[in-house]
């Protein structure tokens, strides 16, 4: 039985002993590696590695990837946003849009929202019940496990954890800044009156998961590149990539 998860336990912001200027230096040496990592995992084409980012409006899943990724060569790496289904989606099960996306072997795609939308959404507003949300569940980590299992896909999932104050600040960010107007929608404003039952639906995706979450705070965007770039940096080093050998029949440079 999964335990229950609180995430008001889980911190938003730096620890207090971690000095800022240090960490972007770490951060910037991470990033750098990630992107040669991914190099490998394109050239020896053993793995697959999918990124899903999830959190409230405004946790900053556009930002992370622009600085976490920003190394990262644009031929090993897609992105993909889920919004709101189709019709023609609707008329199918809900992981019926999902699988097109997975990335092949020698290949990133980063999830900017994901298949959790369906059991995220559809039950802060009751359009499933609390037994369609258990199946999904049971869906989507066989799902992930066949990934994992039958196509060496790694999986790095990551709620990115803002607090309600910091919310409130960047999404009046984005009615005051100019440069921001184009992140602004109204119906932002609308699902945060609705804080509560969301953290209550993402703290139920998450204990039922059978492939782990990281939950990173981003209250301080530094910290969330710094602990996302550790985290996946760790994880990359974990496959043991090797080059591949030269593979040739012929006699050059003589």
């Amino acid at each position: 039985m999964p335990q229950p998860l609180d995430l008001s336990t889980y911190p938003t912001r730096a620890p207090d002993d971690l000095d800022r200027d240090e960490a972007e230096k770490k951060t910037e040496e991470r990033v750098a590696r990630i992107g040669e990592l991914v190099q490998q995992l394109t050239a020896e084409k053993e793995h697959a590695v999918l990124i899903v980012l999830q959190g409230m409006d405004a946790a900053g899943k556009d930002g992370a990837m622009r600085h976490v990724f920003a190394k990262v060569p644009p031929y090993a790496l897609r992105t993909v946003a889920f919004g709101k289904p189709t019709e023609e989606e609707f008329d199918h099960d809900f992981l019926w849009r999902i699988h097109p996306h997975v990335p092949a072997k020698g290949e990133m795609v980063i999830f900017n929202r994901s298949h959790y939308e369906d059991v995220l959404i559809q039950r802060v507003h009751g359009w499933i019940t609390d037994e369609q949300v258990a199946d999904r569940m049971k869906s989507i980590n066989a799902f992930e496990k066949l990934l994992q299992y039958d196509n060496s896909t790694l999986v790095l999932k990551f709620y990115l954890h803002i607090s309600e104050e910091q919310q409130k600040e960047e999404l009046l960010e984005r009615v005051n800044e100019r440069e921001k107007f184009y992140k602004h929608k109204d119906a932002d404003w609308r699902e945060r009156e609705n804080w509560d039952d969301y953290r209550s639906a993402y703290e139920h995706a998450i204990a039922h998961s059978e492939i782990r979450w990281h939950i990173v705070g981003t209250d301080q965007r530094w910290y969330r590149n710094y602990e996302m770039s550790r985290i996946i940096l760790n994880a990359l080093e974990g496959l043991d990539m090797q080059w591949p050998e030269l593979v040739t029949k012929g006699k050059y440079g003589e």
